[in-house]
């Protein structure tokens, strides 16, 4: 089952809620600015825009997320995981054996897709890790991934999406899941390129 979750426009209470975890933070940390100084930061122009900003900025990130569950057998191998998935494999096998396995045998995914138009149309793993950390989220292991796709096939028909990780030397690697040529596939190597934006990106909740 997929949902598809989608920004509304806050209510008072969420409003009052935002405003009383902002004045709690304050408090809380109230001996880490002096008087002086708050009060000139409080004639700042503009001041209440500039702090809601970076709440608008996490509000846009979470919005229009596709989340999907599905069941994991953490039982098979890394590479029986993979071919359970019944697509064609284009893997560097090294890197199959290595992957990560996760944990759970029922997983949330959360699929995002980042605006990257202020990027030339491309991202760095390394600061992918930034956009699924805006989103309260951490890269989905490639067993969760793949669960998903051996339960929906034709997800990413339209959705081509993948994960990343490190190796034990701190290289970056990859499993995508995509249509190619009327052809359902699945590629795990090490990561040589930044990403492009077709690419949906799968995380779990922190």
């Amino acid at each position: 089952m997929t949902q598809i979750m989608t920004a509304a426009e806050m209510t008072d209470g969420q409003i009052e809620n935002a405003v009383n975890k902002l004045r709690d933070a304050m408090r809380k940390h109230r001996s880490e600015i002096t008087s002086d100084v708050a009060q000139q930061v409080l004639g700042v122009e503009n001041l209440g825009m500039m702090m809601f900003t970076p709440f608008r900025e996490r509000a846009e990130a979470v919005s229009n997320l596709i989340v999907r569950t599905a069941k994991v057998n953490r039982g098979r191998s890394q590479q029986e995981a993979i071919e359970a998935t019944g697509r064609a494999q284009y893997t560097d096998r090294k890197v199959v054996d290595a992957m990560p396995k996760g944990e759970g045998d029922e997983v949330e995914v959360v699929f995002f897709k980042p605006d990257l138009s202020e990027r030339n149309g491309f991202i760095s793993d390394d600061d992918l890790e930034k956009e699924f950390e805006l989103r309260g989220l951490k890269p989905a292991d490639p067993i969760s991934v793949a669960a998903v796709n051996e339960a929906d096939p034709a997800f990413a028909d339209e959705k081509p999406h993948g994960t990343h990780w490190k190796d034990a030397k701190g290289n970056w690697c990859y499993a995508t899941f995509y249509r190619w040529d009327d052809e359902r596939e699945v590629s795990v190597r090490r990561s040589d390129n930044d990403w492009h934006d077709g690419w949906w990106f799968a995380g779990v909740r922190k």
